[in-house]
């Protein structure tokens, strides 16, 4: 299981001209399910994201994780994450979970977070979305479990 995570100050996700999910600051999460992945996985997966400190404490150093920050995430399916690249110019998505499972992962990624009392937002899994984001920083980490 792979997360992209990006500090933002906001971001948002349009699906069909509609606004799906948004927040104000936090971690915008682009998030690839692989074919080994499970629950425990995804529980891992939540933990670090949430636990990551890329937040600037008083003295301007990335001492904070999300919820010591009052921030919010927004988690968006991303299956691309997931290709393999190493050969030929065409990505190769072989390592990829299928549909079914990638989404109840996904929606229990999601909700791992909620229960840690994170406000957490979606975009619409499967679907083509326009995701929008200011980068606070840039501050963007590959975590992967």
């Amino acid at each position: 299981m792979i997360a992209l995570i990006q500090r933002v100050t906001q971001a948002s996700v349009t699906v069909d001209g509609g606004v799906v999910g948004q927040i104000g600051p936090g971690l915008l999460v682009l998030l690839a399910v692989e074919k080994e992945d499970d629950e425990k996985k995804a529980q891992r997966l939540a933990e670090r994201v949430l636990g990551y400190r890329v937040f600037s404490d008083e003295q301007g150093k990335m001492n904070l994780n999300l919820q010591q920050a009052e921030g919010s995430l927004l988690v968006v399916s991303q299956f691309t994450l997931a290709a393999d690249t190493g050969k030929g110019m065409r990505p190769s998505f072989s390592g990829g979970a299928a549909p079914e499972k990638a989404q109840a992962l996904y929606q229990y990624f999601s909700e791992c977070c909620r229960q840690q009392g994170v406000t957490t937002e979606n975009g619409q899994f499967a679907a083509d979305m326009q995701v929008s984001l200011v980068n606070d920083g840039p501050v963007t980490f590959w975590l992967q479990v």
